[in-house]
């Protein structure tokens, strides 16, 4: 679990700084890259409180 949350404030870091970066830039790669990145780190996100939910249940 805390390797998970690990990965998961990483991933969050790395979507703010491709934000800040095509905020300075303007180059669109940077949105899209941080996007895709933010996608990702909120799927993690469901998959941790899933797993949280699951030990719960079971």
């Amino acid at each position: 679990m805390l390797l998970l949350r690990f990965v998961l404030i990483l991933l969050l870091i790395g979507s703010g700084v491709c934000f800040a970066a095509y905020a300075l830039t303007r180059n669109t790669r940077y949105l899209r890259w941080g996007w895709t990145v933010l996608k990702v780190a909120l799927a993690t996100a469901l998959g941790f409180f899933g797993i949280l939910f699951l030990e719960r249940v079971l």
